[in-house]
């Protein structure tokens, strides 16, 4: 059976990812591994030899047209190909199909949902949403996803929006601080003034006063801020869990 040769000046070009950049009025794009150009640009992944398919740039990479060295130092004002990959890889757009656009905004609204979900509850029933309803409310109020925001940042705009048309509140923090005796009757009146804090218990572990409340997780800072400073060191807090569990629930971390 005969062999089939391949051209050496022939790249094949399979399973790609293109980055591309305009420049001097001129479009240039390299061809990467898929998965790989976010891994990069994170840091995750540090050998270019695992992101670039090969080291060239391309005027068209699905035509395989390479851009010529003139136009490389006209419009980047250097010819050094790995260094204009790099330049590519990092400020370039990377492109996508269709589908894949909508999978990773669908991927990114279900991120939301479930942290919108773990973060909050309803005011009514101190219990949380499932995420199917977030989801649902997402949709009534047309939230529309910002691809270039992380998922956790929209979160707290959806908290905003949502408590327009839903009970929604953020869930609470249960800490458990050990204040010293001298301080305690002191520090306990200045715990209790923080907006949203709720004492669930106290008792006298030798000489300290353990208190379990619950708090606004916005408050979290002052709280812990309070007991390193004015207790010199003396007192404690401890995260219990972050959401105000029913006796009985289960925790969800």
């Amino acid at each position: 059976m005969p062999k089939i040769f391949t051209p050496t000046n022939q790249i094949r070009l399979t399973n790609v990812a293109v980055v591309r950049m305009k420049k001097g009025g001129k479009r240039f794009e390299i061809a990467c591994y898929k998965n790989k150009v976010l891994s990069w640009r994170s840091g995750a992944e540090k050998d270019l030899d695992e992101v670039l398919q090969t080291i060239a740039v391309f005027n068209n990479v699905s035509k395989g047209e390479v851009a010529k060295k003139e136009e490389l130092q006209k419009a980047f004002g250097k010819d050094d190909v790995t260094e204009i990959c790099m330049e590519i890889l990092a400020k370039g757009e990377l492109q996508v199909s269709e589908k894949e656009r909508q999978d990773q905004l669908d991927s990114m609204f279900k991120e939301i949902a479930t942290t919108v979900a773990d973060k909050c509850v309803n005011p009514e029933t101190k219990r949380p949403y499932p995420v199917s309803i977030i989801e649902k409310s997402m949709k009534d109020i047309h939230y529309s996803i910002k691809p270039h925001r992380n998922a956790k940042q929209q979160a707290l705009d959806v908290i905003r929006l949502l408590r327009d048309t839903i009970p929604l509140e953020r869930a609470k923090m249960r800490l458990k601080l050990a204040l010293p005796a001298k301080e305690a009757k002191r520090l306990k009146e200045r715990i209790a003034k923080l907006s949203s804090t709720v004492t669930e218990g106290e008792e006298w572990e030798g000489e300290r006063l353990m208190l379990t409340c619950l708090i606004d997780p916005g408050h979290f800072r002052e709280m812990d801020e309070i007991i390193r400073t004015e207790t010199k060191g003396a007192g404690a807090l401890e995260v219990l869990n972050l959401k105000e569990i029913k006796e009985g629930e289960e925790v969800l971390e």
